[in-house]
């Protein structure tokens, strides 16, 4: 049975109702929550979930949602009254301190401030974000379902006004050494980059870590920067703002496949740098490298690149940091005992990105993959929360988290999801990413140890065998340690690998052997 409760003018943040959402889902017999503002996307989202009337279509993005589903009447009245308890609780805890309710006001408490990052109702960022160029301040913006002609008068106005852009939907930045929104524990160097991609721009930051390099800015443009709408306005800002930075010796640029016309500005801006450049376009046609442009075919290529040219430890392009032989080892372990109806990869991934990554590394050799995030719609998945073959899903996607923390902050969301794949027996290497850093959940790879332990068993029990194969986005700096989350999935069993690119081509040996 289900309750639906809409609050007129009830107005609270996203990311708050998110935490009182995870805890509200833990009521027992309730099998489904949404506490959320009724935007226009929450409200598609709950028709899709078939957990809508005619108050939650009415609803505007300042009316509160409450939508349940439980078992009893009883489990009902008990979410509810902790939906209420929660907003309550918290509510008068924020009161306590003083928390500024206007821009206006944070800049008179903080005066020296020359950002403002903005997570709010897409419909109100043009206002606010206006606000914050005209005092003269940077802006990144977190929030997503702006409008697109308003993101592009804002970032024209920010360009006029010699102010950085980042956004919308820009959930990745450090700058000056400070992470903003997710992002990692990364060390001071000399490399300097630029990216339309959030999880792209922390295996990126990770990778140059890791090889021993560090970098000056990260700086976020949002996905819609580099489409032909909006012509790259961040990104060239973000080239322009590092080639005359003292600090920066090289410059990297990765992007999802941005248009053919952004692709020129950008590659002519770097070149008018004079500064060493290395770029990835994750999952375009490579192109061929030029005096000072080098074109890198990975994320983890990327940062090699970029370390090199820094100084740092030569570039070797190899397909995998372990042997031949180790690799030829692990992959004979790993495919000797599939049952007969095992056939497929599923990659639940919590990184759009890396998600994509390792679509582009399968896609042709397995003669096909499914997903969520594939652009050609003939392998694009009608319904991102049911697989076909091969399949490979972004758990960020609206669907998966309408009035629910991102799968980086809510394991459950992957959980949940693995429990599906395995009703169908199939599945015969399960492909991960973990995603480390802040803002990200606190033990990722330790809150996932039960359901891989029995997924494999479920497996097992049938007669056959579960391949794990994964990665993880991280530094022993960060709040999780890379180091850490890396011994927990090895002791369930997981083959660990050093980078996404990695693991992607693993999976796709094993699975080869499948075939």
């Amino acid at each position: 049975m289900k309750r639906i409760i809409v609050r007129k003018d009830a107005y609270y943040d996203s990311v708050f109702l998110m935490l009182i959402n995870q805890d509200v889902k833990k009521t027992d017999s309730i099998s489904e929550a949404v506490v959320a503002m009724g935007t226009d996307m929450n409200r598609d989202l709950l028709k899709g979930m078939n957990m809508s009337n005619a108050d939650v279509e009415s609803a505007t993005a300042n009316d509160l949602i409450v939508a349940l589903e439980g078992e009893t009447e009883d489990a009902l009245n008990q979410a509810e009254t902790a939906a209420y308890s929660l907003l309550k609780k918290k509510s008068r805890t924020s009161e306590q301190a003083f928390r500024p309710t206007s821009l206006a006001a944070a800049v008179e408490v903080l005066p020296q401030a020359n950002l403002v990052l903005l997570s709010i109702p897409g419909a109100f960022v043009a206002r606010e974000a206006r606000k914050a160029l005209e005092r003269g301040l940077h802006v990144m913006v977190f929030s997503d379902n702006v409008p697109l002609q308003d993101e592009i008068r804002l970032k024209q106005m920010a360009r006029d006004k010699g102010l950085l852009f980042m956004g919308p939907d820009c959930g990745t930045a450090i700058i000056n050494g400070k992470p903003l929104a997710f992002a990692n524990v990364i060390r001071r160097g000399p490399i300097g980059i630029v990216a339309a991609s959030g999880s792209g721009l922390q295996e990126l930051t990770c990778s140059i870590d890791k090889a021993g390099s560090g970098i000056t800015q990260a700086i976020g443009t949002g996905g819609r920067d580099v489409t032909q709408d909006v012509g790259g306005i961040s990104m060239l800002m973000g080239i322009e703002a590092l080639a005359a930075d003292g600090e920066t010796t090289v410059i990297s640029l990765i992007s999802k496949p941005p248009a053919e016309t952004v692709v020129d500005s950008a590659i002519e801006a770097l070149r008018k740098s004079a500064k060493p450049a290395v770029v990835h376009f994750i999952g375009a046609r490579r192109r061929q490298d030029e005096d000072k442009i080098r074109f890198a075919p990975s994320l983890e290529d990327c940062a090699s690149i970029a370390v090199e040219l820094a100084g740092g430890r030569k570039h070797n392009p190899t397909e995998f940091a372990l042997s031949d032989d180790e690799i030829a080892g692990i992959v004979a372990d790993q495919s000797a005992s599939f049952g007969k109806k095992q056939k497929y990869l599923r990659g639940l991934f919590c990184g759009g990105t890396l998600a994509e990554e390792a679509l582009f590394v399968m896609q042709e050799a397995l003669g096909g993959v499914y997903s969520n995030v594939h652009p050609d719609e003939g392998y694009r998945l009608a319904d991102p929360t049911v697989s076909r073959e091969h399949t490979i899903i972004d758990l960020g996607d609206d669907t998966f988290t309408v009035g629910r923390p991102h799968p980086m902050i809510d394991v459950s969301i992957r959980n949940e999801q693995l429990e599906k794949e395995l009703r169908g027996g199939d599945m015969a290497l399960l492909l991960l990413d973990f995603v480390l850093g802040y803002g990200a959940h606190r033990d990722p790879a330790g809150a996932m140890v039960d359901a891989i332990t029995a997924a494999r068993r479920a497996a097992a029990d049938d007669g056959g065998y579960l391949a794990v194969v994964a990665s993880v986005t991280g530094t022993d700096g960060d709040p999780q340690s890379l180091t850490a989350q890396r011994r927990t999935l090895q002791e369930v069993g997981c083959v660990v690998m050093p980078s996404n690119v990695q693991a992607a081509r693993l999976a796709l040996k094993i699975m080869q052997k499948v075939r």
